[in-house]
């Protein structure tokens, strides 16, 4: 009993909860990680904002836990840059800054909660596990084709007991082209989709991602991304 009470801890609806920490400070970075897997959260790390973006850039997570300052790209330019690139997980920054100032600039920039150092790990818990809860409860978005079903909210892909992991890019160019099937979208329609209107990424990027998503989801039968030579992708649906 106390085996299974534990496995379901950090789950809801059968999905395990994914955490990426930021911070550059080592000691508190681990202190953290071991406070959220006793939690039975999955922890993800990165010292600095780069290191977080190509960390999701292959890792589908639920929630941003962030220092401020930080070499490289802090915890603001971490934020901006999300959010301008449609990540919806909740953010929670943690600082030493504690200003109304500082805490303004973050919530202006779409930060979810705010926690000033030293933090108390038992009031970080709790915190994490009210934003997990609070994203969770929205109303849900599914795509459903066949066995595959596709939670936008959730960003996740199953398919009877199966589960698909793909990067968060990839689950939101996916679930674009299987909502509209058959219509061919240009890779300048997905990038200002997808990666948004200022993104600077090239055609090469949406290519990328569409391999990716081929290769991870091989064995499903309900779709089928086509190719439409000189002119973008298409989803097809396939009778199962």
């Amino acid at each position: 009993m106390t085996d299974k009470i534990q496995n379901i801890k950090a789950k809801s609806g059968g999905k395990m909860f994914k955490i990426l920490v930021v911070e550059d400070d080592k000691n508190l970075k681990k202190l953290i990680k071991i406070t959220l897997t006793k939690e039975n959260y999955t922890v993800y790390e990165a010292s600095n904002g780069e290191e977080a973006l190509e960390m999701l850039d292959t890792n589908y997570v639920d929630l941003i836990i962030s220092d401020v300052m930080m070499p490289e790209m802090d915890g603001f330019e971490l934020i901006k840059e999300l959010r301008t690139s449609k990540y919806k997980m909740p953010i929670m920054l943690i600082t030493a800054k504690d200003s109304i100032e500082d805490k303004k600039e973050g919530f202006i920039l779409g930060a979810d909660d705010y926690m000033v150092k030293p933090i108390n790990l038992e009031e970080l818990i709790l915190r994490t596990k009210v934003l997990l809860r609070r994203s969770n409860l929205t109303d849900e978005k599914q795509l459903k084709i066949g066995k595959l079903i596709l939670n936008y909210n959730q960003m996740s892909i199953t398919r009877g007991k199966e589960e698909y992991f793909l990067a968060q890019k990839e689950f939101l160019l996916l679930y674009k082209l299987l909502s509209n099937p058959d219509k061919i979208y240009s890779r300048q329609e997905l990038i200002e989709e997808i990666w948004g209107l200022d993104n600077e990424s090239d055609y090469r990027t949406v290519d990328v991602h569409i391999k990716r998503i081929r290769e991870k989801m091989c064995n499903v039968d309900e779709f089928e991304i086509i190719t439409a030579r000189g002119m973008g992708y298409k989803a097809i649906i396939r009778e199962v």
